[in-house]
Parts: structure tokens; sequence; C-alpha cells
């Protein structure tokens, strides 16, 4: 922690690349929520694998590693998969995963072919053109993050515009079909911003990691809100910290890729969140069932109580505890319990009595 800080304070570079990665997490958290929440979630991985073509080409047709003119060439063909995924879907009786898989494996085997063609090349021009697989956090400037933090801007106000027909488009879109609401607009208009931010983020995590940036910390904060909004936020504070907690480790330990340790972390806020949210975490789900199961035991339990008592008229005066020992599934544990929920109470030392709550769950139970 104290080296981050002084590389926060002291490292110019760092800080640039630390901005950068916390604008695009917050981005792709932000979008990739759409895709979580709309079943898309292998989208991401599509127009991703999908971009490496539309760099390739880009670098062929203009012979030059320009970053801007590189990148959209990797919008061009991410737009082009995205299409293509929706054409298919719409125009045949091909299901979504299926049409994602295909214009995945496709592109992406395009993509190599024409990248393994230019590096045979005797020309050195074409070197560093695989960073795109895998990204180089480093080679972030200024104009990039400037670059992430428009979109970022650009995508807020597109979300406070058609907020309330999002929301309706993606929890019903038939629904939304009937009020009007131009639901093929917004679901191009989301695509082109998830397009968008994967290959903004090509440069820093690659082609081949990219998917898991924009759909691991949509998948944490769903596991702690049933709120959208609140999901959207908790999606884009977790992108952010990734970012800068992945880049800090990158930078104070040696030779670790960014890229890589960048979606390892947002892994780990993902398996925190299946284990520990309150809602849906596997340990909270876990501890209601038994809670569960325990409230359950002890209904059971105070409705053989007050059977037993009612049966042998001893409902007002008690029953004498041995006896209560004596009945199926009642034990020392199971009257030391009822006790402290205040369902039973000792009229004496041996003597054991229902108050009047536990007389009251016994009788709706009796009724049930």
């Amino acid at each position: 922690m104290l080296e981050f800080f002084e590389l926060l304070l002291s490292d110019y570079t760092f800080r640039i690349i630390a901005l950068g990665t916390a604008a695009l997490g917050a981005i792709s958290g932000m979008l990739g929520s759409f895709a979580v929440l709309r079943k898309q979630s292998l989208l991401g991985d599509a127009i991703s694998h999908a971009a490496l073509p539309g760099i390739v080409m880009a670098f062929i047709l203009f012979q030059a590693k320009d970053s801007y003119v590189l990148l959209a060439g990797a919008l061009c063909s991410g737009v082009l998969g995205s299409l293509l995924v929706n054409g298919i879907v719409r125009k045949s009786k091909i299901k979504t995963d299926a049409a994602l898989g295909i214009v995945l494996s496709v592109f992406f085997g395009f993509g190599m072919l024409l990248l393994t063609y230019v590096q045979k090349k005797p020309d050195a021009a074409q070197a560093g053109l695989d960073k795109y697989l895998f990204g180089q956090a480093a080679t972030l400037m200024l104009n990039d993050v400037k670059l992430l933090i428009v979109v970022l801007g650009i995508a807020l106000a597109i979300l406070f515009i058609f907020w309330k027909e999002l929301k309706v488009m993606i929890f019903d879109e038939d629904y939304a079909l009937t009020l009007g609401i131009n639901t093929r607009f917004l679901d191009v208009l989301i695509t082109i911003f998830i397009v968008l931010a994967i290959v903004l983020g090509l440069q820093t995590v690659g082609v081949v990691l990219m998917s898991a940036m924009l759909l691991a910390p949509a998948a944490a904060a769903r596991q702690w809100t049933n709120n959208l909004g609140k999901m959207l936020i908790i999606a884009s504070v977790i992108g952010a910290c990734s970012g800068v907690v992945g880049t800090a480790i990158s930078a104070t330990q040696p030779n670790l890729s960014t890229g890589p340790v960048i979606v390892i972390v947002a892994i780990t806020f993902v398996l925190f969140s299946f284990l520990f949210a309150p809602t849906r975490g596997i340990i909270s789900r876990q501890l209601k069932i038994q809670k569960n199961k325990k409230e359950l035991l002890l209904k059971k339990s105070i409705a053989v109580v007050y059977s037993f008592m009612v049966n042998n008229e001893e409902l007002v005066e008690g029953v004498e505890k041995n006896k209560l020992l004596k009945l199926r599934d009642i034990d020392e544990q199971v009257i030391k319990l009822l006790y402290e929920k205040k369902w039973i109470k000792y009229i004496d030392s041996q003597i054991v009595a229902l108050t009047e709550e536990g007389r009251d769950i016994a009788e709706k139970i009796e009724l049930i």
C-alpha cells in the first residue's frame, strides 16, 4: 500500500495508466451490466475477438501502427461482428449463443490468419501488433485516457437520457414494444457503446481478456443488488478498483503484465461476491437455509409440546420437563432454544409452560 501511494505521488506514467485503467474499468462495468442482464454475456467475447481482423486489416491498408488507425479498424470490425450476430438471430432459427459462437470463432480465426501472414513478411513494421492479443497497458498515453473519460461521459449522458426506456426494455422487451419504445434503436445504441468500450480496452487488456473485463464487474455487482441503478454504480466502482489495484500490483511486482493482473483482480471481486454477498452469496444462502431449518424445527417442536399439553390437560398448569424429553424430536437443546425464543417458560426448575407467544404460534400451526 505504501508503495502504491509513493508511485501515485512520484510517477507520472503510473498516474496516467492508473487513471486510464480506472476509466476503462468504470465503462466496462457499466456497459457490461446490460450484457449480463440481457443474457448476452458472450457478446463481449464475440466482439473483442471480432476486433482482431479489423486491427490487422487497418495495418495492411494504411501500413501504419498509429493506435487510432488500428482502433478505428477494430471498431469497424467489432460493429460488423455485432451486426452479423443480430442478423443471424433475426433472419434464421439459430439462437443468440450459437450466433455469438459462430461470429467469435470465424472472426478470430480470420484475424489470426491475417496476423500470421503479416508477421511473416520480411519488414519489421508489423512488430508489436500481437500486443493487442493480451494488451499492453504501459502504452497508454494521456490522449488515450482523455478519450476514455470522454466516452465514459457520453455513455453516462446516454443512460441519463434513455434511462426509463432502457429499464423497461431490459426487464420486459415485449412490454416496451407495447409502449411504443423503439427497442431496436436502443439495442443498437447499447451494442455500439459496448463495442466502443471493448475497442478502447484492447490496448490495455487485449482481445483475449477484454470480455472478462466487461463481464466480471457486472457479474460481481449483480450479487449485491436487484436495483438496476445500484448495479451500474457498483459495477463501475468494481471495474475502476480492479483497474487501479491491478495496475498497482503490476507496477510494484516485477514481470507481471498489467492486463492479466487487472482481470485476476476483477475475478477476485466476483469470487468474493459469489461467496459473501448478503442476498445471493453462497455463504449467505447457506446461513439462511440453516436458519430456516432451525426455525422449522422449533415450530414443529412447539406444536408437539402444545399438542401434548392439550391432550394431557396440562396447558395452563404446565408439564414436567422430563415428560417433554420423552417426546419425539424433543431434547435438552430444543427446550433450551424454545426458552431462548421465549416460546416456553419455567414455572419452577422442572415445570414448563407455554408463553402467550408460544401458544399463539402453536395454535396457528395447528390450524394449518
